[in-house]
């Protein structure tokens, strides 16, 4: 355990310094290996790991999501998002950051990706809440929480990323993110509504607009959502799996391209590359992150937890709220997916060995690591909006974010108290 513990240290300094992740966790888990079993086992452990998991066929639902979400992100669907949304809620008091809230859950449901999501919404949508006087703060943190909104719906490549490393059911994991998802959504509806309701000058009401309007609205979002519904569902029935899924929905998102006249040869390839270079930096993680669970997994660490645990007399319960603890701690200084990587090799077995369903651990971990995204010093989320809208100050963004993290407290408490929340959905997949 001892060893463990030096080398999770080192590699907790050396990523804080900045060394990319996945070179670093390859390092420290080849060096650890080879003081335990030697060099030639050590070797013959790194390339076992990256040959059998680089041919692996669950490995392909990484780059087909990616690419799905770059075809997406290249058809300008943000803007008919909020269009729709806004179209739909803008009346009410908040009625842009309502429908910021909204679309930002559309596009997360299709890219994956809580960076992106928090880049394009806020180039989309900050613009038009601050021309109806809605304040900064409001604004901003709309925004950024909405963004966090991606890792968790799915197709989800940190649910990817986390199913890869516990050997988990994929399918499962993206089924048991879409009641927490649909909470998150409305946990921050109603988080605005109730603060424009007590501020009314934070986010003043927008035009009410006809039925009709409204309906017509959803003329340039129903295909994408469409094939949300198509993806996720046959995931659900077990027509397909998620790699076959993965291939559907690029090949869906690139049909949803031709169709509203976005496509060319020069965004084909931009995409395709932008996906190559995407999946290689997550594949060099997790492969990291694999090894470095192999070392871990050698040293008993998780093993030696368990005895320290029950020499402790702790409940499971116990131990679990240590751990979220842990990450919560984490996530002042690590972006949200390093925590994932750095830390699901050395929690995952212990949470196993207690009696913990892992694919409830996998999302109560989103869930963790969303709060994370949006938690100062680091807060990956405040930097992304902070560099797509320079008028904004990071004082600003954190001080709009603050009530968002009401929402995801309560959210957090009720996903680990109440676990069906989670667990439902998976426990009745066709």
């Amino acid at each position: 355990m001892t060893l463990g513990l030096l080398g999770l240290g080192l590699l907790l300094v050396v990523a804080f310094i900045g060394v990319p992740l996945g070179l670093t966790m390859m390092i420290v888990g080849f060096g650890g290996f080879a003081l335990v079993r030697g060099p030639d086992a050590a070797m013959a452990m790194v390339g076992q790991t990256i040959t059998s998991n680089s041919m692996s066929y669950g490995f392909i639902v990484v780059p087909l999501f990616v690419l799905m979400g770059n075809f997406i992100f290249r058809a300008d669907l943000a803007r008919d998002l909020y269009r729709a949304s806004y179209v739909w809620l803008g009346r009410y008091p908040g009625g842009l950051s309502m429908s910021t809230i909204v679309a930002c859950g559309g596009f997360s449901a299709v890219s994956g990706s809580s960076v992106a999501t928090a880049a394009t919404m806020g180039q989309v949508t900050y613009p038009e809440m601050r021309r109806y006087g809605y304040s900064k703060e409001l604004s901003a943190g709309t925004i950024a929480a909405g963004g966090t909104l991606g890792i968790l719906i799915p197709p989800s490549v940190v649910l990817v990323l986390y199913g890869l490393l516990v050997e988990g059911d994929i399918g499962a994991l993206f089924i048991a993110g879409i009641l927490p998802g649909i909470i998150s959504i409305l946990s921050y509806l109603i988080l605005i509504a109730g603060l424009c309701k007590v501020f009314p000058d934070l986010g003043p009401r927008g035009e009410a607009f006809p039925l009709r309007e409204r309906f017509r609205s959803l003329g340039g979002v129903w295909p994408v959502m469409a094939l949300f519904l198509f993806v996720i569902g046959g995931i659900y029935f077990g027509v397909f799996t998620p790699t076959e899924a993965g291939g559907i929905g690029a090949v869906g998102a690139l049909g949803f391209c031709i169709l509203r006249k976005r496509m060319s040869w020069q965004v084909f390839f931009e995409s395709i590359f932008e996906a190559g270079r995407m999946s290689a930096m997550i594949f060099t993680v997790a492969l990291g992150a694999m090894i470095f669970s192999n070392f871990i997994e050698i040293s008993r660490m998780p093993a030696d937890l368990l005895h320290w645990v029950e020499a402790m007399n702790l409940a499971p319960m116990s131990v679990m709220w240590i751990i979220l603890g842990i990450y919560l701690v984490l996530g002042c200084v690590f972006d949200g997916p390093a925590m994932v990587l750095l830390t699901v090799p050395l929690f995952a077995p212990l949470v196993e060995l207690l009696g913990f369903d892992l694919i409830w651990f996998g999302i109560v971990v989103v869930v963790v690591t969303e709060i994370s995204m949006v938690t100062p010093p680091i807060g990956i989320n405040a930097f992304v909006l902070k560099s797509v809208l320079p008028d904004l100050t990071l004082p600003e963004i954190f001080r709009g974010i603050a009530p968002f993290w009401i929402a995801d407290i309560a959210r957090l408490l009720l996903i680990v108290l109440y676990p069906p929340v989670a667990l439902y959905l998976p426990t009745v997949m066709g």
